[in-house]
């Protein structure tokens, strides 16, 4: 551990978040720092967000804030949480909890104080730790020892704790490529691979969520082996899946991109799997694109590569690029890396024709105007998006006197 007390750490990388906290712990003192502010802390890695937690009811956490001239933004008042802002730096706090009733999906909570209690309806052990203000840690479970020694462990009955919400199932394959050794903890993966079916009941924009994460986080191949192995993959892509193919294209020095990830790993039908897991129009058509083309390869000159610029992105260019070399090649290569270099060097070529252009020779008009474009256009792309305005204009005017095709 790089730190006795998390709030080593806090104090001594983000002293502006301390400061706040300690104006938050002078109005709640009993409040302690909860879940993944602990973890990251304790271990030494960066903190995303700074939670806290409560044994008073929202509504006094509330009141106590705005007296003491804070805002406050209650966020989530159904699950006890409200959000202190201070100088922009959002603190979540919410009051001590207990699950009355879970359906895998959803949670009926009740008040608490709880400490244990609370900490018992945690996922992992080490994220199930809590802080006060005098830097003292509060493990009940075991979570320090775990997170010490890379093990990822549900608290208490690994079963149970997944089916009280089934997306943890997720959750710890995507602790366990960040937090965990080589090897799952076995009680765990016991349960998960008994309870993997439960993912079918979990909403696909919550399962995309996750599964975004764990495509670009540490140690992707192995960590999508093991939901293999646990049958968990099968649940998330039906469709069909490629893990071989998407360690091509890790080896190959792809960027991590959850999409390109995401289309080198599945095999089936990726428009079926942007449908099924509810993909945003961006993601979907990017995932769609990925798969087309024309792909650039290495050998190919600016003449071949400025027309597939002109109708297409650079990005989509660069990640069928990496899609075909992880088939190929399935490793880094000059010739590759040569390839993308020579598209990143390349200016986006522009058609330098319009409408008006045509219009000008008072010869066209309506339809036959997009006609003449589209055959002067093609004749451009073919030579390579080298000619200029002149040039074109010269094959316009030829057009228009031996008559634009129809076909065109």
């Amino acid at each position: 551990m790089k730190a006795a007390s998390p709030l080593d750490g806090l104090r001594r990388d983000m002293p502006d978040v301390a400061r706040h906290l300690a104006r938050i712990w002078a109005i709640l003192p009993d409040a302690r720092l909860v879940g993944g502010a602990v973890r990251d802390l304790l271990c030494g890695r960066a903190v995303a967000d700074i939670d806290l937690a409560s044994p008073h009811a929202p509504d006094m956490v509330m009141a106590r804030l705005e007296q003491a001239g804070m805002r406050v933004v209650p966020t989530g008042l159904s699950h006890g949480t409200v959000t202190a802002v201070l100088d922009g730096h959002p603190f979540e706090i919410t009051t001590l909890r207990r699950d009355e009733e879970t359906d895998g999906r959803h949670a009926t909570v009740a008040w608490t104080h709880d400490w244990r209690e609370d900490a018992a309806r945690r996922d992992f052990t080490m994220n199930a730790m809590s802080c006060d203000s005098a830097g003292v840690v509060h493990d009940y479970f075991n979570g320090r020892a775990d997170l010490a020694a890379g093990r990822v462990r549900f608290v208490g009955d690994a079963r149970l704790r997944i089916t009280e919400d089934a997306l943890r199932i997720l959750r710890f394959f995507r602790f366990q490529a960040r937090y965990g050794g080589d090897a799952p903890e076995p009680e765990a993966m016991a349960a998960i691979t008994a309870l993997s079916g439960m993912i079918d009941r979990l909403s696909v924009e919550r399962v995309w969520a996750e599964m975004r994460r764990i495509l670009v986080g540490p140690h992707v191949v192995r960590t999508l082996a093991q939901m293999h192995d646990a049958g968990v993959l099968a649940h998330v892509l039906p469709e069909g899946y490629d893990i071989g193919r998407l360690g091509r294209l890790l080896a190959c020095g792809a960027p991590a991109e959850a999409v390109l990830r995401l289309a080198a790993l599945v095999s089936g039908d990726v428009a079926a799997v942007a449908r099924r897991l509810k993909l945003s129009r961006a993601d979907g058509a990017a995932l769609a694109r990925t798969r087309g083309e024309p792909v650039p390869l290495p050998g190919m000159g600016a003449d071949v590569l400025a027309p597939m610029l002109a109708d297409h992105a650079l990005r989509d260019l660069s990640w069928r690029a990496w899609l075909r070399q992880a088939d190929l090649a399935g490793q880094r290569s000059a010739a590759w890396d040569g390839l993308r270099a020579m598209l990143d060097g390349m200016e986006k070529p522009v058609f330098p024709l319009a409408g008006r252009d045509v219009m000008a020779t008072g010869r066209a008009s309506g339809a036959m105007v997009g006609r003449v474009l589209a055959q002067v256009r093609q004749w451009w792309l073919e030579n390579g998006c080298t000619a200029g305005h002149a040039a074109c204009v010269a094959r316009m005017n030829g057009v228009l006197h031996d008559g634009p095709t129809s076909a065109t």
